[in-house]
């Protein structure tokens, strides 16, 4: 019989994985935080940086849109070159 998470965690995998691949005590192992767990196993270093090109990428992906000048609010733009 398999067991299949209902919450999205394989806690069955996580728990091989910390307690039989990185020999953590049950009292370790449960004591760490999902994101300290993520870091012990690999997982951090599997992503990579953003790079500039990454990030040209999804700003043409994913561009800004304003109403007029400004921030859509009517109010135009405030800063050091807009005399506000």
């Amino acid at each position: 019989m398999k067991i299949v998470p209902t919450n999205g965690i394989d806690w069955p995998g996580l728990m091989r994985a910390g307690m039989g691949e990185l020999r953590l005590t049950p009292a370790v192992f449960w004591a760490l935080s999902p994101v300290e767990l993520r870091i012990m196993l690999g997982a951090e270093a599997a992503t990579p940086p953003l790079t500039r090109a990454r990030l040209e990428e999804l700003a043409a992906a994913y561009p800004d849109f304003t109403k007029g000048a400004g921030d859509g609010d009517g109010r135009g733009v405030a800063g050091p070159d807009s005399g506000t």
